[in-house]
């Protein structure tokens, strides 16, 4: 019996690892699309992928990575807002940041960092099992974590704090934060860390012998992170980061820390060449093949790639972290499992029946498949089912199958080209790093964007790579007439933050005053990397020409609404 049971554990452990990362992975099917997809990418059937659901999500929210190295002491982040305004060290962090001196509470820096509150009521809770997680964490939001090191709690970030967003009060996992600073979260520590020498520390903050360790750790860790500033609020650097953290490494296959390179760092391009983009939505990963908005990741788990790169950009010992990878296949699988499960957020779950003009989507049906289902691929409707009279509106509008290319593309179509040009000035160092090879990772740059799936495209204004476009109006007019700038907000109030008609952010007129009273949000597509242009010559205008009327857009978009 005993050898039954290990042969069926075997039996399970392969099935598990026999899913195909290499750069010849297609979804199954024949022709050019599959409706065939790796929502289940392990198969491990409807049960025991509930429960990965479940665990996987606990990993998004709660990051799993216990070796890593740049996180603040708790107790004494704790203490440090409970200590006396005229306390020496907090002066001196006042002083290095004026932002700080804004925050009177950890609450307060969490609101900063973009942390969404955890939905607390199911009435409050997006699709997606939700995990029951301790109460501290709670507290602190969607993605702030605590890991336990050396008998010290560390405060760091998982997945969530970009890959989670509030859409009109319900929390949605694995969809963009539209205004993360994940990235000046490691700008501030930069900054911030040399302030806090461990016998000030000690002295100014009662710190245990625990948490002056953990602050040494984060002190020597952070030397080897290069940071940098988005071009406005709601891109990510997370690339640039990457690279310049590599930059200030050795060259060899695990790319060793030495402080001599630190404080002198290779050049690399991306110092000063801009390379952002949005963190991108999960539920379309079951439809891919290839990875990031480039499709540059041609080759590996995109889950082991996300905490390598991750790591890098966090200062971490190479052999530690591929220590933890080694030892943690489980979590790995199981955020693989629950990302790649991820389901899209359905209109009609979010906002009123009457945003939604079923007539003039299933006019636009007839648009979109002679103008985007190329690249985008095809999509069925429950109005298209046999038994469509007797369902209701939201079953009607519902996406009942989604097909895909087999293999994922990569096309220039004119859109802003500094993401996937910075590919090229790291890719090489990633190649060559030993716990690259070791997870079969493989990263090539390319020349243009993949042309995602359009599942849930209705919640994930702004559009483009870059955020460039406000709304699908914009999306479909011509580069050089979309709007030069625009305000955005958060998705609170959807009679004032939302506009149905154009399926986006507000503009012009319609933009909320109180928008515009945070000038981080103001975003100006005549900034280097944040071009509006593209995506017009060849799909709806040739010949400088549109091929559309405003009418035929209005049906397209509401289409596009019930993806």
């Amino acid at each position: 019996m005993k050898t039954l049971i290990i042969l069926v554990m075997a039996c399970f452990f392969n099935a598990v690892h026999a899913q195909d990362w290499s750069r010849e992975a297609e979804l199954t099917g024949v022709g050019k699309f599959s409706p065939h997809h790796r929502a289940d990418i392990f198969q491990q059937g409807a049960r025991s992928l509930e429960a990965a659901l479940v665990r996987g999500r606990s990993h998004a929210l709660d990051y799993p990575v216990t070796v890593t190295e740049l996180m603040i002491p708790y107790e004494s982040f704790l203490e440090f807002f409970k200590a006396d305004p005229k306390n020496p060290l907090k002066r001196l962090i006042y002083r290095a940041s004026k932002k700080i001196t804004r925050m009177q509470s950890p609450e307060d820096v969490m609101e900063w960092l973009g942390i969404h509150d955890y939905p607390t009521t199911p009435e409050q809770q997006g699709p997606g099992p939700w995990p029951v997680m301790e109460r501290e964490l709670m507290d602190l939001g969607m993605g702030a974590s605590l890991i336990t090191q050396g008998g010290a709690q560390g405060l760091t970030f998982s997945c969530a704090a970009c890959h989670s967003a509030d859409l009109f009060g319900k929390k949605v996992l694995g969809l963009t934060n539209r205004f993360p600073r994940a990235n000046e979260f490691f700008r501030a520590g930069k900054r911030l860390l040399p302030y806090a020498h461990p016998v000030l520390f000690r002295a100014m903050t009662e710190a245990s012998e625990e948490d002056v360790k953990m602050l040494q750790r984060s002190r020597y860790a952070v030397q080897f992170v290069g940071a940098k500033k988005p071009q406005v609020l709601g891109l990510d650097t997370s690339l640039a980061q990457v690279a310049l953290s590599l930059a200030r490494r050795g060259t060899d296959e695990y790319a060793t820390r030495d402080v001599k390179i630190s404080r002198q760092p290779r050049p690399n391009p991306l110092e000063k060449k801009i390379a952002d983009s949005k963190p991108a939505v999960w539920w379309n990963v079951k439809y891919k093949t290839r990875w990031l908005s480039d499709g540059s990741i041609v080759q590996g788990n995109p889950i082991h790639t996300n905490f390598l790169w991750n790591e890098i950009g966090r200062g971490i010992d190479l052999k530690s972290l591929e220590g933890w990878l080694n030892q943690n296949q489980a979590v790995i699988d199981d955020l693989t499992a629950s990302v790649f499960a991820t389901p899209a957020p359905e209109f009609l779950d979010f906002l009123p029946e009457k945003m939604i003009k079923i007539d003039m989507a299933k006019k636009g049906e007839v648009h979109y498949n002679n103008h985007c289902m190329r690249c985008h691929g095809q999509y069925q409707k429950g109005w298209s089912l046999p038994e469509a009279d007797s369902l209701s509106l939201k079953e009607k509008i519902r996406t009942v199958e989604v097909a895909y290319h087999r293999k994922t593309p990569v096309i220039d179509v004119g859109t802003d080209p500094g993401r996937y040009e910075g590919m090229k000035f790291f890719a090489e160092e990633l190649n060559r790093l030993k716990i690259s090879k070791s997870i079969n990772t493989v990263v090539e740059p390319q020349n243009g964007y993949v042309p995602p799936p359009l599942v849930g495209i209705w919640a994930r204004w702004p559009y483009f790579h870059n955020n460039s476009a406000p709304n699908l109006c914009a999306v479909l007019t011509a580069g050089k007439d979309r709007p030069l700038t625009y305000w955005a907000g958060e998705a609170q109030n959807p009679e004032t933050d939302y506009d149905p008609e154009c399926g986006g952010y507000p503009v012009g007129s319609k933009t909320p005053e109180a928008w515009k009273k945070d000038q981080s949000k103001f975003y100006d597509t005549r900034r280097e990397g944040l071009s509006r242009m593209g995506h017009d010559e060849k799909i709806f205008i040739k010949e400088g020409q549109e091929v559309m009327t405003p009418q035929e857009k209005k049906e397209l978009i509401e289409f596009l609404k019930t993806l």
